[in-house]
Order: C-alpha cells, then sequence, then structure tokens
C-alpha cells in the first residue's frame, strides 16, 4: 500500500488497536518501538499499515512465533 493512501492514526486511536493506554504508545514512539511521524504541531501519526505490522509481531512474540510442523 502506498503512503498516500494509508490512514494516519492518532495515538488513541492505535491505543485501542493494541489495548495499552495512550501515553504508552508516545513512549512506544519515543523509544522507536513503534515507527511514528510527526505533524508540523509535534504531534505523533502512525501509518495504519505500521501499526497493523507492529501488532502481527507482538502476536507473534506472544504466541512465541509462527507455529512450525515437521
Amino acid at each position: 500500500m502506498s503512503v498516500a493512501n494509508d490512514e494516519m492514526l492518532s495515538p488513541a486511536q492505535v491505543a485501542a488497536m493494541f489495548g495499552v493506554k495512550s501515553k504508552t504508545i508516545t513512549t512506544w514512539a519515543r523509544s522507536g518501538k513503534i515507527v511514528t511521524t510527526r505533524t508540523p504541531g509535534g504531534h505523533h501519526r502512525f501509518l495504519r499499515s505500521d501499526v497493523e505490522r507492529a501488532l502481527r509481531d507482538a502476536e507473534a512474540r506472544q504466541s512465541g512465533g509462527p507455529e512450525t510442523h515437521t
């Protein structure tokens, strides 16, 4: 998906997706745990595609990674 067509989300929207407080998302953004863009006013905004990727990564870590069958 191109950046031009990717929805920008606020920290509150991202927090709802992760089930955490918006302050946690801001902390993650400052530490580089989640990719962020800054508005001219200095507010964090997140591309939906980056957030969805971070969610998949978090879920994979919680479940021990993708299952492999041999």
